[in-house]
């Protein structure tokens, strides 16, 4: 059985070609309780799976076959959300702000110290964890909202355009009391505890004040 991703230990993969420094970064993580895998090229990583926990991955910026940089980019292109943490030997000032600009967290020249290299990747692991929450409750709402009924849809669209019950009563050709137990299933289904709740969930949603 799989445990919950607030028990499941947290990964960091390792990209370097070096071996001995991928050893100790291991073990470094391994240490503080991090599960820890490394490759030596970009194309091993991406044959391995990502399990469903909170991840990084730190990268090496001279790789053999593409750099760094670039491995970042068809990460990007191919919407493989993983924060990256760069180290280099032969990194520069705008090899850093490259990297920073396209969503990197940090950037650490070789040699680093261990404090530094843990102190970045419980940010990105961090990063991660709040990531995937949001991934996560926005798919619930979606979900909420797809199990709406065509007209709680159109009740909703009118609640939250902020309209009155007789006014969307008169727009959806129905009773003020059938409006009312729309509304009502509508707050139970969404999870909504009050209608400044119901407006956000339409604006996250997309369909504020608008009819299905």
């Amino acid at each position: 059985m799989n445990r919950p991703e607030s028990e499941a230990q947290p990964a960091v993969f390792v990209i370097d070609d070096d071996k001995p420094l991928r050893e100790a970064l291991e073990r470094l993580f391994r240490l503080v309780g991090l599960h820890a895998e490394s490759f030596a090229t970009a194309a091993h990583f991406l044959k391995s799976k990502l399990p469903d926990v909170p991840t990084c991955l730190v990268l090496d910026v001279r790789l053999p076959g593409i750099s760094g940089l670039d491995f970042q980019a068809e990460l990007a292109k191919a919407n493989i959300k993983i924060p990256i943490i760069f180290m280099t030997g032969h990194g520069d000032i705008p090899m850093a702000v490259e990297a920073m600009k396209a969503g990197a967290v940090e950037f650490l020249p070789k040699p680093f110290r261990d404090q530094d290299m843990l102190d970045a990747v419980h940010l990105a692991l961090e990063r991660d964890r709040t990531r995937r929450e949001a991934e996560r409750a926005n798919a619930e709402l979606r979900t909420n909202f797809d199990n709406l009924s065509a007209r709680e849809r159109e009740v909703m669209a009118g609640v939250t355009a902020g309209l009155m019950n007789k006014q969307i009563a008169a727009q959806c050709a129905l009773s003020e009391m059938t409006v009312k137990v729309h509304r009502s299933q509508i707050m139970r289904k969404m999870a909504a505890g009050s209608l400044v709740d119901l407006v956000r969930m339409a604006d996250k949603l997309g369909v504020a004040g608008k009819t299905s």
